[in-house]
């Protein structure tokens, strides 16, 4: 007998239906499993269990299961009071992020990082959603923690301080989304991406009004896309480097798939001469231990570059060049590049990133 989803409370029975019954699976028993986990009553071994089904199930190539799973992680997720429309939104402005799945196997330098805090000396309002590292030997949490920001006393209640007074936050995942403790430990104990990998682009709580998204794969970006659509998101672009690469190579070719006002999906490819600037091997932008990024990132910020930085510039110039050009900032690519660079050597990012550091001691009690 076919269990009703409304029987199935627990995981254990929404995994006994989907793996007993192949070709069972509904958004429902995906929302029902994850529900499950968060009301803390799963297993480990239910968890790793749903996890492991779901990725043999390719859901992640499915948009319908890949908006089920934002919309879920959404409905988790303590928001932000800053509205979505109206003056509390207006004091603000327009809001964009730039953030990527993470699991494509290349541990490049943090570019989307120091990309962002560009963005914003550039003159976007910037609401970088990330966590520290799950795949890579540094994530963008860890980069930030380490050149000394405080980013676990960054809490929804201060969001909007920081982004009306220093067009810059960095949204933690774990402050701000606290179910996600449930499945951090088998994300990391499994050892392989699973579908949840989508979320973290997905499931920035302030919804940016625009986003540069990166993908793992050239075969996600168009389901990703498509889910970005269905969930109404406009103005925003989903890349994939031809290495599958979750961001914009700076080797070679990079797939884009841009989602216009009007809704259409328009996927185009990109190259590193688009915007002025040379290709370099991934070799060369390779990230390496925190201490080592964190001091690539002092050296670029400063504008004291070596010979071995000068790709990772380009890498960082060619993605908030993007970003800049997705937001409406820049009028070519090759603009953005240059808006990018300039804000780069003025010093404008590194007084940026040494404000925000102070900001988050200097926190109140809201």
């Amino acid at each position: 007998m076919t269990i009703t989803l409304e029987e199935q409370s627990h995981l254990k029975d929404i995994l006994k239906q989907i793996v007993l019954n192949p070709g069972s699976l509904t958004p429902a028993h995906v929302v029902g499993g994850i529900r499950s986990i968060v009301r803390g009553e799963a297993s480990d071994a239910q968890i790793g269990g749903f996890l492991i089904t779901l990725k043999l199930r390719k859901i992640d190539s499915d948009p319908e299961m890949v908006v089920a799973l934002a919309r879920e992680g959404l409905r988790g997720a303590i928001v932000p009071d800053i509205g979505l429309s109206g003056k509390a939104r207006e004091d603000i402005g327009m809001i964009v992020d730039i953030i990527g799945t993470g699991g494509d196997g290349w541990n490049t330098f943090n570019v989307s990082t120091t990309s962002s805090l560009i963005a914003a000396a550039a003159g976007l309002t910037v609401a970088k959603h990330g966590s520290r590292a799950f795949s890579s030997n540094c994530g963008s949490a860890d980069l930030l923690e380490g050149m000394g920001c405080n980013l676990k006393a960054v809490m929804p209640s201060h969001v909007g301080k920081f982004l009306r007074e220093h067009r810059y936050c960095f949204i933690l995942a774990n402050n701000f989304h606290p179910s996600i403790h449930y499945v951090n430990r088998m994300w990391s104990e499994l050892g392989f991406p699973t579908p949840f990998k989508v979320l973290g682009p997905m499931t920035n709580p302030v919804v940016p009004d625009r986003a540069l998204i990166g993908v793992n794969s050239k075969a996600l970006g168009p389901v990703m896309a498509e889910a970005l659509r269905i969930m109404g998101r406009r103005n925003y672009a989903v890349v994939c480097g031809d290495e599958n690469l979750d961001e914009i190579s700076i080797a070679g070719d990079t797939h884009v798939w841009h989602i216009q006002e009007s809704g259409e999906i328009r996927n185009y490819t990109i190259h590193p001469c688009d915007f002025g600037v040379p290709a370099h091997p991934l070799s060369e932008v390779a990230g390496a231990t925190l201490e080592e990024n964190k001091a690539t990132l002092h050296r670029l910020l400063s504008n004291e570059l070596e010979d071995r930085d000068i790709a990772v510039r380009d890498f960082v110039l060619i993605n908030a060049g993007f970003l800049l050009y997705v937001a409406g900032a820049a009028s070519s690519m090759e603009e953005g590049a240059s808006i990018a660079r300039e804000t780069l050597e003025s010093g404008k990012a590194k007084v940026l990133l040494e404000n925000f550091i102070k900001a988050t001691y200097e926190l109140p009690d809201l």
